[in-house]
């Protein structure tokens, strides 16, 4: 089982997250931030991953570091599942339809992690959520699992609709790309031999 389980501990947050590769979509969502528990649940249930997050954070403060440790919290762990990522497709996309909204996702999961954002939104929060924090969360968790990640929204106009459908995406191009390709089980998919 391609399995891990992540503590990070700070003066500012304390975040439990364990991950199954292999799993179901299985989730328990706890961060204190109800939309970004909702964002969370959908990455868990689209990617196929089993996902257990709880995040106690400063909210008294802000959001941010709730965010933030959370995303490295949760890459961290997916990464560690990953281990040397043998046999994995390592590559995917997904383009991503909700209601008027279009957004493409595309990831590699190449051990060099780098974050291209094409997003936007004109609300400042969805629900009591800062919409400036999603694009902190994309970084902060395409940096401790090690991708390189691009998701840009081809059109949209709706804010939750433009959040959920960034999220699906990562979701559906990680479950790709996580995936143990039957072709090369046994090979790291580099030709330098380690990702």
């Amino acid at each position: 089982m391609r399995t891990a389980t992540i503590s990070r501990k700070t003066s500012e947050t304390s975040v439990e997250v364990s991950v199954n590769l292999d799993g179901t979509g299985a989730y328990a969502i706890s961060t204190g931030i109800g939309f970004f528990d909702h964002m969370l649940e959908q990455l868990s249930r689209h990617s196929l991953i089993d996902l257990e997050v709880k995040t106690v954070g400063d909210l008294h403060i802000d959001q941010h570091h709730t965010v933030e440790d959370t995303g490295l919290a949760i890459g961290e762990a997916v990464a560690q599942a990953l281990g040397d990522k043998r046999g994995i497709r390592r590559y995917a996309d997904a383009l991503s339809p909700m209601d008027e909204t279009l957004t493409r996702v595309a990831i590699d999961i190449s051990g060099r992690p780098f974050l291209v954002w094409k997003t936007e939104f004109t609300q400042k929060r969805l629900g009591e959520m800062d919409t400036e924090m999603f694009e902190h969360w994309f970084h902060s968790f395409a940096q401790t699992a090690g991708v390189t990640l691009h998701v840009e929204t081809l059109y949209g106009q709706n804010n939750h609709h433009i959040a959920e459908a960034a999220f699906k995406g990562l979701a559906r191009a990680l479950r790709q790309a996580v995936e143990i390709d039957p072709r090369k089980a046994d090979a790291i998919p580099s030709t330098k031999g380690t990702l």
